[in-house]
């Protein structure tokens, strides 16, 4: 099952050390590894699970995708490209209102086809059977969960595990910390169950985006459940319990998709220093997490730190009032 999937993405995506931004935290070798450039409709990590989902979509019969998101969802955006490649029919689910003029990923998938269907409210739970009983005749819908974080999805990042091992190997770089982004779960799962089955050690930080519970309960408890789903099909015997979740709580005080001076710092730091840009709700969020941890020397000294860029960068063009509004040069 784990090479049962949708060819959508360009991999490996790079991993390279930022040479500049090691020089300025002199402490520490800082790499990075680039699934914003997975290829996409301008990339992101949910490329790497919707390869496995619309090949089960495919197996499946199933003519209709329906998933679901935020405004500014990258899934959404990279779900619509992925059915517009599959020749698939794309309906997602947004929350809220729709507004007057659509920007940044909104307007990516617009154009890439999806049928974009608005809630008129910001409740977390998303009702896709009374979207999907008003299909046509002869339509079958798939459902992508949000964040395609389900065990399909989540062999996404089981592989890509496996692809960062080669990498490490071919650039002889041996990893201590590894920094990213975690809100749906689907990624931090496929990253432990990737690393207990490719042999990789190394410590995860992962930045935890969301102030509150999700759609499926507490983020910790997502992660475990899928992991415990993934350990049987990958014939995984190691036990994982709660307290075996990492998840660094210290960044997320602000609601998620709020822009603060945090994530605006982190946008212009990397963009400054190594031309990379980061975006301003989960890399930008957990960018400054890594950035503050190295500052604050709360990692060991010398050590090799990645962080996993999971894209996302059309969010920017939604958040260009924030991200204009404070002149972080002249901070410098």
């Amino acid at each position: 099952m784990i090479t049962n999937k949708y060819n959508l993405g360009f991999f490996p995506t790079p991993m390279h050390k930022l040479e500049n931004l090691s020089k300025k935290y002199s402490d520490y070798n800082i790499y990075i590894k680039r699934d914003d450039q997975t290829g996409l409709a301008s990339g992101g990590n949910k490329t790497r699970k919707l390869e496995y989902l619309i090949k089960e979509a495919i197996d499946t019969n199933c003519n209709v995708v329906f998933t679901a998101g935020a405004q500014q969802s990258n899934h959404c955006r990279q779900t619509a490209a992925a059915c517009a490649l599959a020749n698939i029919e794309c309906h997602i689910i947004v929350k809220g209102n729709e507004p007057k003029q659509y920007q940044g990923n909104l307007l990516l998938s617009h154009l890439l086809g999806a049928k974009i269907h608005f809630t008129n409210n910001d409740d977390k739970e998303i009702d896709f059977n009374s979207y999907t009983e008003k299909l046509e005749k002869g339509k079958k819908a798939f459902i992508i969960p949000i964040g395609g974080s389900n065990i399909t999805g989540t062999l996404g990042y089981v592989e890509a595990i496996k692809e960062l091992k080669l990498q490490l190997e071919k650039q002889n770089v041996k990893i201590d910390y590894l920094f990213f982004a975690s809100s749906s779960g689907g990624t931090q799962a496929g990253i432990m169950l990737g690393m207990q089955l490719y042999k990789l050690n190394f410590e995860l930080i992962p930045i935890k985006i969301d102030k509150d519970a999700n759609e499926k309960g507490e983020l910790a408890e997502v992660v475990l459940n899928i992991i415990n789903e993934g350990k049987t099909l990958l014939n995984i015997d190691t036990e994982y319990k709660l307290s075996d979740i990492p998840l660094n709580r210290n960044y997320n005080e602000s609601e998620y998709g709020v822009l603060t001076n945090n994530e605006v710092s982190s946008i212009n730091e990397l963009a400054l220093t190594e031309g990379i840009l980061l975006d301003p709700v989960y890399t930008g969020r957990a960018f400054y997490g890594m950035l503050d941890c190295l500052k604050n020397k709360m990692v060991r000294k010398k050590s090799n730190i990645l962080f996993w860029h999971t894209g996302g960068i059309p969010a920017l063009f939604e958040y260009a009032n924030g991200l204009t509004n404070i002149n972080y040069r002249q901070q410098q």
